[in-house]
């Protein structure tokens, strides 16, 4: 019996949290569900995330957390960027992965990524200044003042700064992370991606450290000249990934290249906001945000999520892909040690996708499909394929 925190979160998540449940209990793990509410209503009441909520996630260790609704431009900041920060889930884990049945523009291209992207610094720190603020025009002197370089040339009472902090011990953290997961799981190779030809004191940190690591690994450099001293905290304490291509690209043409040839690519390293846009970019390869599954790692705890919103709009309907969610709990499986478990319940995933017949609207070939099913309904139809398996 596992205890596993569940976070119902608000909007479709109540549905998509049900329907997944009953999933994961359809592979026969025993699960004691710890359901802890901190939807938008919970906490614009409390006017937090409810400590009863970081107090289960620290005792279970293990949480599954539908979508929460985030306000733009205003309100309490991101839940689940306080939730990573609070309990230190540096790793953010998102595989892309086509699924015959799905339409996309790629389908016919096997697309099988897996995003790892750094959740605790770079701009989503959140360290900021308004406009207008004293503080905000004493920091732009005080920048102005130190700089070297480049100064902020716009005006004093106009201004907002944002701080990109990034760390050697941030990135190696999470380089290190991909390459241990890469290994762990047959990967082929590991791309190490930010903007360093530009922001060359931060991002040129990432490349410095993320190479460190690779030579740590003896993974093998696509551009040999790279490779330097391995990173001395790691020589000679990880595994061997002498199988390993490292490589480097620059975010933009990143960007191209997925579009024009995602199956040259495997395990991805990022930076916190370019990993939250790449992966969005990622899960449109493989047909969309409904089918893409995330995880929240850290030393002492992880939290499976969907990486899709909470879609207030269809709150209540019973109408929306409970897919992305079910493969967020299908890493929660592999997490727990379960992975017989975790592979029959992709496997069922898969089939009932690609026989296309029980599943929600925006899977069919027409969105107004009078055969397409409801979520709990798809969920049924996932829990009968994964106990024929």
């Amino acid at each position: 019996m596992y205890d596993v925190t569940l976070i119902p979160g608000d909007g479709v998540g109540p549905e998509i949290a049900e329907a997944t449940r009953r999933c994961v209990e359809s592979t026969g793990v025993k699960i004691n569900w710890d359901v802890q509410e901190c939807g938008i209503e919970v906490i614009e009441k409390v006017g937090k995330v409810p400590e009863s909520v970081l107090t289960s996630i620290r005792k279970n260790k293990v949480a599954l957390k539908a979508p929460i609704t985030t306000p733009i431009g205003k309100g309490f900041r991101s839940v689940n960027v306080f939730l990573r920060q609070e309990l230190g889930l540096y790793a953010c884990v998102r595989p892309c992965k086509s699924y015959k049945g799905v339409r996309s523009y790629f389908s016919n291209t096997p697309v099988d990524l897996v995003v790892v992207r750094e959740n605790t610094e770079d701009l989503y720190a959140g360290v900021e200044f308004q406009a207008g603020l004293p503080a905000t025009k004493e920091l732009i002197e005080v920048i102005n003042r130190l700089a070297t370089g480049k100064k902020i040339g716009t005006g004093l009472d106009t201004t907002g700064v944002s701080i990109k902090p990034m760390s050697y011990e941030g990135t190696r953290n999470i380089a290190n992370y991909a390459f241990q997961y890469a290994v762990e799981n047959g990967r082929k190779s590991v791309t190490s991606v930010c903007k360093a030809n530009i922001m060359k004191f931060t991002d040129g940190l990432w490349y410095d450290e993320s190479r460190a690591v690779a030579k740590a690994y003896n993974a093998k450099f696509e551009q040999p000249e790279l490779a330097k001293d391995a990173d001395p905290v790691l020589a000679g304490k990880v595994a061997d990934g002498s199988h390993l291509h490292y490589m480097e690209r620059l975010i933009d043409n990143m960007c191209m290249q997925l579009v024009q040839k995602p199956e040259l690519y495997d395990v991805i390293l990022l930076p916190n906001l370019y990993g939250d846009i790449l992966s969005d970019l990622c899960a449109g390869l493989v047909g969309g945000l409904g089918v893409a599954p995330g995880a929240n790692i850290g030393p002492d705890s992880a939290i499976f999520e969907a990486t899709h919103g909470s879609a207030p709009k269809y709150k209540g309907q019973n109408k929306v892909n409970p897919v992305a969610l079910i493969l967020s709990a299908k890493l929660m499986l592999e997490h727990l040690g379960e992975k017989s478990a975790a592979e029959r319940l992709e496997k069922a995933v898969a089939a009932v996708i690609e026989e296309g017949k029980d599943v929600t609207y925006d899977m069919k070939a027409n969105r107004n499909d009078p055969t397409a099913v409801g979520t709990q309904q798809m969920a049924d139809a996932i829990c009968r394929k994964v106990q024929s398996l």
